[in-house]
């Protein structure tokens, strides 16, 4: 949530560059850190011996938690000190990177990545709303591209980053490279940023960030587990239910708060309801594909992870020009109409993926994967923008933190979901004949698993199995992602505004959307 402030409190400090590449350097290490760790998970689950659900836990704690903490830790911020809480989650964030660097031991890596998920959720928002303080308005569009722009970067920086590090260090140096980076951001908010709050904010709902957090975990913990334990485990089921009642439970409570920390009424408008809807589809489908494809592309083409890292450029190269260019394509055939050819476009790309084989080598997977970012950055951008255009002024910014949540929210559950759907694929494809039933075990946990058991048992024919196996799964995730995709794109051509209503009064809350999609 970013707090609009009086602009006589920008100060033309001689400083604020200082601090702004300070802020940048923090966005960017939050950004890469969404896309380092995919990259770092084939050989964590070598040298860890990490099974499927528990990288998907590795992954996800961090998300479930940063969607969870972003709107209470912008309320946060607002009433006790923008400064004050942004130092806190760099520390924070700080402290889970040096945990996640110095254990060896799973359950304390994804608790670790919990932990750096609430500092990010400090982060995030704050680092925005610290801003205004530091610029005047003749700056302040300025300022907050650069900080967009380094969240931005980020992203493909990720993979290769993490690719080159994990060639030359050991796996924990994926989390030590945030150290100098949180510790700058520290250091220059101590000693450049004004303090900032807002008392007449609302007050942060203990209860419903509790109840926020409880349902997305024991929700996400039931989709990771279902494969291995059955869909019909008592466990399983009665982690699915009570999830329904907890999340059911915010809603209501949502519903009759006078200043609610979650606005559930602004689904209520059309146009925000289904831009948000495609935007969380969107998410719920990158974040699924950037689980899956780095095992394909380290452990069955057999590239070292910078060779995977840079292997996924072609994605994050189409993101970020189509999205760099949606919004004068939007001003020309509509926002529903770009929206829609982008999922369109993604559920081709899906399409195309979902018929790979063993035998299709990197070529055609570059091709669809330059294809997928194009149709990502077409649909996203222009969703985000048009979900705040067409909300009343006064609701952009409890719009944009709900928007924000439900982003993240989809992407947590595209992990959970998609990597369960491929875990089972996995599992049940693979031929473990003939092995003892603790190696059958151990290699139906990932194909980085099969890979070592047949390393050891120089069984050429399960290495053969677990690729197979693992194209599968993966062609069958894809389908899936297609068919999310085009359903999606029905949607938007079905329910999505002709045109941005109030197109005048929205510019600015599109520029708003635009840096948050950024983010």
């Amino acid at each position: 949530m970013v707090t609009s402030m009086n602009d006589d409190a920008a100060v033309r400090d001689p400083r604020r560059w200082w601090a702004l590449g300070a802020l940048v350097a923090s966005m960017l290490v939050l950004g890469f850190d969404m896309t380092i760790l995919n990259v770092a998970l084939p050989t964590m689950a070598r040298d860890l011996g990490a099974s499927t659900s528990q990288q998907q836990w590795m992954a996800d704690a961090y998300v479930v938690v940063f969607a969870s903490l972003m709107l209470p830790a912008g309320l946060l911020g607002d009433r006790f000190g923008r400064r004050r809480m942004l130092i806190v989650g760099l520390g924070i964030f700080f402290v889970g990177s040096l945990a996640g660097s110095l254990t060896d031991d799973i359950t304390w890596v994804i608790a670790a990545r919990a932990l750096m998920g609430v500092g990010g959720a400090l982060v995030t928002p704050l680092a925005l709303s610290v801003l205004p303080s530091l610029f005047a308005p003749d700056e302040r569009t300025k300022a907050v591209g650069i900080v967009s722009a380094g969240s931005t970067l980020g992203l493909p920086l990720g993979p290769i980053v993490g690719g080159w590090l994990l060639n030359h260090f050991w796996w924990g140096s994926v989390f030590l490279i945030n150290l100098p980076t949180a510790a700058l951001g520290i250091l220059a908010c101590v000693l450049l940023l004004p303090e900032t709050r807002d008392p007449a904010s609302p007050r942060v709902d203990v209860l419903s960030t509790a109840l926020t957090a409880s349902g997305l975990g024991v929700l996400i913990y039931a989709i990771i587990e279902a494969p291995a334990r059955g869909w019909g485990d008592p466990l399983v089921l009665g982690c699915f239910a009570s999830a329904v009642v907890l999340i059911a439970a915010l809603v209501l409570r949502e519903r009759r708060m006078a200043r609610p920390m979650l606005d559930m009424g602004l689904l209520a408008h059309r146009g925000f309801l289904f831009n948000t809807l495609a935007a969380t589809l969107v998410m719920f489908v990158l974040s699924g594909l950037m689980f899956v494809l780095p095992p394909y592309l380290q452990a069955v083409l057999g590239n070292d992870a910078l060779g995977t890292g840079v292997r996924l450029l072609p994605l994050m190269g189409g993101l970020i020009v189509a999205a760099r260019a949606a919004q004068p394509v939007v001003a020309r055939f509509g926002a529903r109409a770009v929206v829609g050819a982008g999922l369109v476009v993604l559920a081709f790309a899906a399409l195309l993926g979902s018929r790979t084989t063993v035998d299709s080598g990197y070529g055609f997977t570059a091709l669809w994967l330059s294809v997928a970012g194009v149709g990502f950055g077409f649909a996203v951008v222009p969703a985000m923008s048009g979900a705040l255009a067409t909300l009343p002024s006064d609701r952009a910014g409890s719009g944009s933190g709900l928007l924000m949540t439900l982003r993240q929210v989809g992407g947590a559950i595209g992990i959970a979901l998609l990597g369960s759907l491929l875990a089972g694929a996995f599992r049940d494809r693979l031929d473990v004949t003939g092995l003892p039933a603790a190696a059958a075990d151990t290699a139906g946990h990932s194909v980085v698993a099969a890979h070592l058991i047949a390393e050891r048992t120089g069984s050429a024919r399960l290495a053969a199995s677990a690729d197979s196996a693992y194209v599968h799964g993966m062609a069958l995730t894809l389908l899936v992602c297609g068919i999310a995709a085009l359903v999606s794109a029905l949607l938007a051509a079905a329910f999505l505004p002709g045109t941005t209503a109030a197109a005048g009064a929205g510019e600015q809350r599109s520029d708003v959307a635009r840096q948050r999609a950024d983010a």
